[in-house]
């Protein structure tokens, strides 16, 4: 029986890269976008315009199931950097994988890979290095994101408690080329790119490449332990070397660094003042809380156990400026 490759989120940043490694497999992949999203079929690529809010809208995905064996990656989700986060993020984040749940058990998915976060682990305030966790719970981390990532995941593994096969994967902060859906680590470059960072902050993360997360969710579709956890990072970079890997390569000018009760106190301001120019802040309260939080991820688990391996940073911030660039110029003729 041949393999169907389901893919949520599609358009966005991680299912992007994800269509662009199951391309190469030729493996036959239904791409769940938004409606409007849709692009053209493509080879072994077929779109499907639908909402995992909407169950019903989501059955294209399983037509035919009959005669395929379906393995399902839930990439779907939206990231909201503000505090409180709306209740659109809570709908889609939670009710959305519950939603998909439903319908994996209905048509007998042979195995669904669901795209968590490393937010959804609790973080130690004792700065040891964080590993995969077997239970999660909303209050036990910090921001609106984080919970709601932290109840969808536990409502996988319970799932998965009950039958399902399921493996959960717990991406850092992504970055990458083939980003069009707005991830906002990759807008901190493009907005450097194109002049409008005004200054970077002290404190930093654990950054991967969008690339190695696709092949990570392969890789744990193909070998991960069922029920089990893996945690898909790479190291921690300050944000200064990050924008200095950048700066390096595009040949850009050096920014300030501004210390972060600085950029606390300003925070409030510099959100007035996107919402004004109806653009999107990127710093939030809640966003420089996470470039002073534990970030000392380990994926031991993922290299020991899938052969997962993150490449060095260095290749991912040229392939984005270079990305990013190619873009433009192709918009510009």
């Amino acid at each position: 029986m041949e393999k169907r490759y389901i893919v949520t989120g599609a358009a966005g940043h991680l299912g992007t890269a994800l269509l662009h490694r199951l391309e190469e497999q030729k493996a036959e992949v239904f791409a769940l976008v938004l409606p409007g999203q849709a692009g053209r079929d493509r080879g072994n690529i077929h779109y499907v315009e639908g909402d995992v809010c909407d169950p019903k809208s989501l059955r294209p995905l399983f037509a035919g199931a009959q005669e395929r064996e379906l393995y399902m990656i839930h990439a779907a989700g939206m990231i909201d950097i503000s505090e409180k986060g709306s209740p659109k993020l809570f709908d889609v984040n939670i009710k959305g994988t519950e939603n998909v749940i439903a319908l994996c058990r209905e048509y007998g998915v042979k195995r669904l890979v669901y795209v968590s976060s490393v937010h959804a682990i609790p973080e130690r305030k004792d700065c040891r290095v964080m590993k995969e966790v077997e239970y999660f719970s909303p209050d036990a981390v910090v921001g609106a994101y984080a919970r709601t990532k932290a109840a969808a995941t536990q409502a996988v593994l319970e799932a998965g408690r009950q039958g399902l096969d399921v493996v959960v994967v717990h991406p850092s902060g992504i970055i990458g080329p083939y980003d069009r859906s707005g991830n906002h680590l990759v807008q901190m470059i493009t907005d450097y790119l194109r002049g409008a960072l005004p200054a970077c902050v002290h404190g930093g993360y654990d950054f991967v490449d969008v690339r190695d997360v696709a092949e990570g969710c392969l890789l744990a579709m193909e070998k991960g332990k069922r029920g089990n956890c893996y945690i898909l990072s790479n190291r921690h970079y300050e944000i200064r070397d990050l924008l200095g890997m950048v700066r390096a390569i595009s040949r850009g000018r050096k920014l300030a660094v501004l210390p972060m009760w600085m950029a606390k106190a300003f925070a409030p301001l510099m959100q007035q003042i996107a919402k004004w120019k109806k653009q999107r802040p990127l710093y939030t309260k809640y966003s420089l809380y996470t470039l002073c939080s534990n970030d000392r991820f380990s994926h031991d688990k993922a290299t020991y156990e899938l052969g997962y391996m993150p490449r060095d940073l260095h290749e991912t911030v040229r392939d984005t400026v270079l990305w990013y660039q190619a873009q433009n110029r192709g918009m510009a003729r």
